[in-house]
């Protein structure tokens, strides 16, 4: 007759922990994206790796209501709430794009209690753009854009 195999780590044994509960997380870097439709709240480690996020589509706003500054605030609330459970005491903020919810967001991640180090506006500004595609000459040839070499 065969032997049992021992079950290590079976359901009998012992409670399961859930994934999330990590390690403890004195220092991050929270950054804000508020776009003119959705307001995203992603706090990471100081060496960039995703603790939590939030964003207001997640909180329950659907439509044009994901734009407001009422959503961004609940969004970064919500986010912040995760993170200072965790243990985070003092925090970096990044703001990124031109939306409604920039300050609202900043508003909430002030009075959750975490001391911030800095705020820093990361919105991508271009300086002069790109170069633009090379003019396709023959392209039209029915007389309007049509260049000849003479």
């Amino acid at each position: 007759m065969a032997k049992p195999i021992p079950r290590v780590g079976s359901r009998r044994n012992g409670r399961i922990s859930s994934r999330k509960t990590g390690h403890r997380i004195p220092k991050g870097v929270i950054h804000v994206q508020a776009s003119f439709n959705n307001t995203i709240v992603t706090v990471t480690d100081v060496r960039g790796r995703v603790v939590s996020w939030s964003s207001a589509s997640t909180c329950g706003f659907r439509g044009i209501r994901r734009g407001t500054s009422f959503a961004a605030q609940t969004a970064a609330g919500k986010d912040i709430r995760t993170v200072v459970d965790q243990g985070m005491e003092r925090a970096e903020v990044m703001i990124k794009c031109p939306g409604i919810g920039r300050d609202a967001a900043l508003r909430s991640i002030r009075r959750s209690g975490i001391l911030l180090s800095f705020v820093r506006d990361v919105t991508p500004m271009p300086h002069n753009g790109c170069r633009p595609p090379k003019k396709d000459v023959c392209r039209k040839k029915n007389g309007t854009d049509f260049k000849r070499n003479k």
